[in-house]
């Protein structure tokens, strides 16, 4: 079984978005998975459909009621702040054992797919961040980056933050931000030409409506990375019926 953690440089990357479209690729090459998203803050039950849950949810072709929120997402606070800060104002606790306990149950998947929460140093409680969740659980890693004024210094932050921990990013994505200085892939070029060793993909924005045929081939190759398609069984070949008939000798009959 294959776990991938789909973190960020921080919050409003496209994080949410590369995991549905993750989610919903592997589903297309017959993967089973187990998709996660085991913290959220800012959680609305009255629009649970337009929560990062729900979305991952309906990305699964799966409702968002209670039941698969519960399963999906069993820490839900209100308050749009770092978890240890949500759980304080609602007088709860975001236990660090129960967490990493909650990822790896074993089921019976190809994949389990699991979105952090905010950036790789989000505090989860008083003592443990992201980083520490992602050590202990040891999976491929997908670091988001946006492609905004800054994102350099931030990607090679999380990075050398990951690296630090013996943690080795299977891929990087610059997902196109809504205003940036410069093109995309001339950001991820310059990413590249800074980590050589980590394969850099460039995913072009995606507003409204099906993607473009450069952001689907950009989650195509992230798939690749991540979960290579499963190899085609050869159909069997039929027999091929004998060129004699059933008590034919070998002469002609009368």
């Amino acid at each position: 079984m294959t776990r991938v953690f789909v973190t960020a440089t921080g919050t409003d990357v496209g994080k949410t978005f590369i995991a549905c479209a993750l989610a919903r690729e592997l589903l297309a090459r017959g993967l089973k998975l187990r998709v996660l998203k085991p913290v959220a803050s800012g959680f609305d039950a009255r629009s649970a459909d337009q929560s990062d849950p729900g979305k991952l949810l309906l990305a699964q072709g799966l409702p968002p009621n209670v039941a698969n929120l519960d399963a999906t997402t069993p820490w839900r606070f209100e308050a749009p702040l770092s978890p240890d800060m949500a759980a304080r104002r609602e007088n709860r606790s975001l236990p660090f054992g129960d967490l990493v306990a909650f990822c790896t149950q074993r089921h019976a998947v190809d994949v389990t797919l699991i979105e952090g929460i905010g950036g790789v140093m989000v505090p989860l409680d008083a003592e443990h961040t992201v980083l520490d969740w992602i050590e202990r659980l040891k999976p491929r890693i997908v670091l988001v980056a946006g492609s905004h004024l800054g994102t350099l210094s931030h990607t090679l932050t999380a990075v050398a933050c990951l690296q630090a921990r013996k943690l080795e990013p299977a891929a990087v994505v610059i997902s196109e931000s809504p205003e940036q200085p410069v093109p995309l892939e001339e950001t991820a070029e310059a990413v590249r030409q800074r980590l050589p060793r980590v394969p850099i993909i460039a995913l072009p924005r995606v507003t409204t409506g099906a993607p473009s045929a450069a952001a689907a081939a950009a989650i195509v190759a992230l798939a690749d990375l991540l979960a290579p398609r499963k190899p085609r069984r050869r159909a069997k070949k039929r027999a091929r019926p004998s060129s004699r008939r059933a008590g034919q000798g070998g002469g002609s009959s009368t």
